[in-house]
């Protein structure tokens, strides 16, 4: 019927606050007392659990999944399938001051596609996560970790390497010299050299 509200196309509980000019993408869920700020950009099938509150200049690629009790702060880009656990937490400023604005100083967090951050981890803002790595719970990022790199501690440090899949690839655990791994549980095909892995084939099906 012409003039009829536009339906919305993802769901917020009935306790969440969803600013105007906020863009939520298809099949995204928003739990109790979340709140999404005007100008976030949040994509497609995205899960946000209980008290997640989104800034309004973070970006939300699709299929993320973000825990309870998480603030994605402005300058906070997540890519696509993203997990962030609970209570995990990310910073925008290196040396905050109550009494000394530095808006203009935020630092760029970047968390690359399909990476895993555990629950009550910290991620210091100017930093990097790579594809597919994993962050163990309760650690403290310091700085940029690579592609599939298993990290945790305080501060986090580099452990094994990480299947796309999410098991540890057991017979690639220096950070040095070059070799061609697979992973035990799917069959992915890794090849590996220095501090660097890189996916080169998906199990045959």
């Amino acid at each position: 019927m012409e003039g009829a509200p536009k339906q919305k196309k993802y769901f917020a509980h009935e306790t969440a606050v969803i600013d105007e000019g906020a863009s939520i993408g298809e099949g995204t869920r928003i739990w109790h007392f979340s709140h999404v700020m005007g100008g976030a950009r949040i994509g497609r099938d995205c899960n946000f659990g209980q008290n997640v509150v989104v800034h309004s200049t973070a970006v939300v690629g699709n299929g993320v999944k973000v825990q309870n009790n998480v603030s994605i702060y402005d300058a906070v880009v997540l890519e696509d399938d993203v997990f962030c656990g609970p209570s995990m937490v990310f910073t925008n400023v290196i040396n905050p001051r109550s009494h000394t604005p530095r808006k203009d100083e935020y630092m760029t967090t970047l968390v690359r596609k399909g990476a895993t951050i555990g629950a009550n981890a910290t991620v210091l803002c100017g930093n990097t996560i790579g594809e597919h790595a994993f962050v163990g719970a309760a650690s403290l990022v310091t700085r940029d970790v690579p592609d599939h790199a298993l990290v945790f501690g305080v501060p986090a440090r580099f452990q094994a390497w990480m299947c796309k899949c999410g098991v540890r690839l057991k017979t690639a655990t220096g950070e040095t010299g070059s070799e061609q791994v697979s992973c035990g549980a799917c069959g992915r095909k890794y090849s590996k050299e220095g501090n660097r892995v890189a996916l080169v084939g998906e199990p045959s099906s």
